[in-house]
């Protein structure tokens, strides 16, 4: 719930940010230089450039580097982990992300550290790496959607929204987990977007959302930052989709068999994202210029 009793924003001393040399990392790293946030950055190696004054190189799922990364820290955006199911072997991708989670929380919490965020994934449904075609049970797709898990990634993601509710109870610490979409820098959306025009199905599985990786960044930032207590599961994806036809046009198309509960217009996301809005005051500012286009004029 939202602390309304104590509704001033945190602003936290020092942040830990794991994985803080990838794509979203280096992101929140910048933002914390540019609001004069300490940060300690936890990387498996030292790439030599974060603007950062503390780099702890070792792994999210040992102990002990956890736990000297934490030093001086109140608050932890935790992204370190293997980002599909292709990184690795099945045990591997669960172990890996489920135990780095446990690990960062568990000690975060015994160190007193009261607020943390912690990337969760559109990819907890099951759509996305599932070997067969799945559909989502209703759009717009919402926190109450039915999980369809297949895959050893999004098992490894639910488990770490459980250890997260399990570590609020345990240790009276904070946590939100951010259900993120397809993360775009400039590059990866021109790539996205080519495919999507190329063929417009490519993209069904992630019901053609995304997010820039600046506003991802600014989801973390408000994640650790919003006057709110215990633990929360949320989407959040950009207003638009990446792709330059009706939303409501490809889901009839791609998942023909799922209801539409509510109005989608024009090139709306079908994510609703009212509860990122809500709880962390966070709304996406990236959006992409395209002029909609009628579906029946796609490539391919």
């Amino acid at each position: 719930m939202r602390d309304v009793a104590n509704g001033e924003a945190h602003r936290p001393q020092r942040v830990l940010v794991t994985g803080a040399a990838g794509m979203v990392g280096r992101s929140v790293i910048d933002l914390l230089h540019a609001r004069g946030v300490e940060a300690t950055a936890l990387v498996l190696d030292d790439p030599g450039d974060l603007p950062v004054d503390r780099v702890v190189t070792g792994d999210a799922g040992d102990p002990a580097s956890v736990r000297l990364a934490l030093d001086g820290v109140d608050a932890v955006i935790h992204l370190a982990a293997r980002p599909s199911p292709h990184h690795g072997t099945p045990l591997e991708v669960f172990a890996g992300n489920s135990r780095a989670t446990f690990v960062v929380l568990e000690e975060a919490g015994q160190a007193g550290v009261g607020r943390a965020m912690i990337a969760s994934s559109y990819s907890i449904l099951g759509i996305p790496w599932a070997p067969t075609t799945l559909h989502p049970a209703y759009y717009p797709i919402d926190e109450q959607l039915p999980l369809q898990i297949t895959d050893a990634y999004a098992l490894s993601k639910l488990a770490d929204e459980g250890t997260a509710q399990m570590m609020c109870r345990r240790h009276g610490m904070s946590v939100v987990a951010i259900r993120y979409p397809f993360i775009s820098n400039q590059a990866r959306l021109a790539d996205r977007l080519a495919m999507t025009l190329d063929d417009p199905g490519a993209a069904a599985a992630d019901s053609w959302a995304y997010l820039d990786v600046d506003d991802a960044a600014k989801a973390a930032w408000h994640a650790v930052t919003e006057p709110l207590t215990g633990f929360h599961a949320v989407f959040a994806a950009a207003p638009d989709i990446l792709a330059p036809y009706p939303t409501e046009e490809l889901i009839a198309t791609y998942h023909p068999n799922t209801p539409v509960r509510r109005p989608i217009p024009g090139r709306r996301t079908p994510i609703d994202t009212s509860a990122a809005t809500r709880l962390l005051g966070f709304t996406p500012r990236a959006t992409t210029d395209l002029e909609e286009r009628p579906l029946g004029a796609a490539a391919g």
